[in-house]
């Protein structure tokens, strides 16, 4: 077709790292009167297109290529990506084509944005205590946002500032993993601005009313370890050599996916096995929660459990654990995590909850079928002698896909060994199976990425990791080929 023609126009865009989009913009195309070939020109090498973001697989340009017409076949890549698009379009259902375009430019770089100063009704108080610290809050829940952008891919040139020194609404590592990604506007600008973006950022994400709670969980926090009296206090600086197995330790300082391959073992896809802690610092832990529920129980203290499905357990983060598992999360599973689950943020983990739940006579006897509010579990067994409590697996879901049939290769059940780690996708679905006899406990770190979290937002496909979700892809390149198969054949 003609410039003057073309109602569906091809828009080119080039990102930050060289990557060139083409997308189709409208949904009524007039063609011109060039035709397919009949038969191939074998003796044409088609180009690549594997370079562009476009309406569908680049395969199908390559093998399409060969049938253009030869005033097409001589022009530029773009104007052949134009007219191929265009044919393929034609053979999409009705409102197939917007559905099309919705799915693709989802992945595009994904729209974030951050309030001017004139528009912020959240905005950030800045207080100075006595000691020099200075505490930022934001005041309000309601705002109103211009058009910045996060970057989908990190600057990882950029250093990250540091925001120890500030009291922030979440832990300052999230802010520092989160500033590679924000767009280089807000990069450039004081810190107390970039604080008031990623603030805005991860206030999107809690509930109503959770940052209220989060508050007075802080508070609670507090209470506690001001008064707990830890009993084995190396368990609160996590020392490598007394917590874990020579072999994990040896394949963390590798750091690749060879060595992390030489100690896990998948045996369903997306559920590691390995072995990770010293029977001593298992027996530790298992001492230092009965030491801390004793506590609970001389003080009368009403303490909160790990979530809404355990009745039973207690978070380790509120008696003063969080550092150790922050180092524990940062510096010996996001290794793993960024080579086998980059898929979820696994590259990108910035906070945790961490918990120890409790099985058996009067604890929590099983678990029902669920999903974990994480990117990343790590489930751990501690011991003690048990019988039964198995992990059941069965696929990993998208919200939208969350109570979709179980394929018969997604079926798999694990049994707990004490020290061993099972890790695996928050969104796997799993439950545990009852604990018939004894007494077992674990300790889970959920890991969780704020990034993943504002990219996921605005995305309506996860093929790469939700079972249905691939599933549906791979239908919807199946129609895509018989319509060019059909497209082969009437012209």
């Amino acid at each position: 077709m003609s410039s003057d023609q073309r109602e569906s126009q091809q828009e080119t865009t080039v990102d930050g790292s060289g990557t060139t989009t083409m997308r189709a913009t409208a949904a009524t195309t007039t063609f011109s009167s060039q035709r397919l070939r009949i038969n191939p020109n074998n003796e044409h090498r088609p180009e690549s297109y594997e370079d562009l973001k476009l309406d569908f697989p680049s395969a199908v340009y390559s093998s399409l290529e060969k049938y253009l017409p030869q005033q097409i076949l001589v022009s530029s890549r773009e104007e052949k990506v134009k007219f191929m698009t265009d044919i393929m379009l034609r053979h999409l259902p009705h409102g197939e084509r917007s559905r099309v375009s919705t799915l693709t430019s989802s992945l595009e770089l994904l729209p974030f944005t951050v309030m001017s100063s004139d528009q912020r009704e959240s905005q950030q108080e800045t207080t100075v205590d006595g000691s020099g610290t200075t505490t930022m809050r934001a005041t309000a829940a309601t705002t109103t946002f211009s058009s910045q952008r996060l970057r989908i891919n990190p600057n990882n040139e950029h250093r990250p500032e540091s925001y120890e020194d500030l009291k922030l609404d979440f832990p300052s590592a999230v802010y520092s993993s989160l500033e590679k990604y924000l767009p280089q506007q807000i990069l450039v600008s004081s810190r107390e601005e970039k604080v008031k973006f990623m603030t805005d950022i991860m206030l999107r994400h809690l509930p109503h009313g959770e940052r209220s709670r989060a508050q007075r969980h802080s508070v609670y926090r507090q209470k506690i370890i001001t008064n707990y009296q830890p009993l084995h206090k190396e368990l609160y600086t996590l020392a490598p050599m007394q917590c874990f197995v020579p072999s994990f330790i040896k394949a963390i300082n590798e750091s690749s996916e060879k060595s992390f391959r030489s100690i896990i073992s998948e045996p369903s896809p997306g559920v590691f096995v390995f072995d990770m802690l010293q029977p001593s610092f298992c027996e530790m832990m298992l001492a230092e929660v009965e030491n801390f529920e004793k506590w609970v129980g001389e003080t009368k203290f009403r303490i909160m459990r790990p979530n809404t499905m355990n009745k039973y357990g207690a978070v380790l983060d509120d008696f003063g654990l969080d550092s150790m598992l922050d180092k524990l999360m940062e510096s010996f599973i996001r290794p793993m995590t960024k080579v086998f689950f980059s898929d979820v943020g696994g590259a990108t983990l910035d906070s945790h909850h961490g918990f120890v739940v409790e099985y058996g006579k009067d604890r929590d006897l099983d678990l029902g079928f669920h999903v974990d509010d994480s990117e990343v579990t790590l489930n751990v067994c501690l011991g003690n002698q048990f019988v039964g409590g198995e992990l059941f697996f069965r696929g990993t879901r998208c919200e939208r896909h969350v109570n979709t049939t179980t394929k018969p290769d997604e079926i798999y059940d694990y049994s707990h060994v004490p020290g061993q780690a099972v890790l695996h996708r928050g969104r796997h679905r799993h439950g545990a199976r009852a604990t018939t006899s004894g007494h077992r406990v674990n300790m889970l770190l959920w890991c969780r990425s704020s990034v993943f979290r504002e990219l996921k937002s605005h995305q309506k496909e996860f093929s790469s990791w939700c079972g249905e979700c691939f599933c549906e892809k791979k239908e919807e390149k199946g129609r895509a080929l018989d319509a060019l198969r059909q497209v082969k054949a009437f012209d």
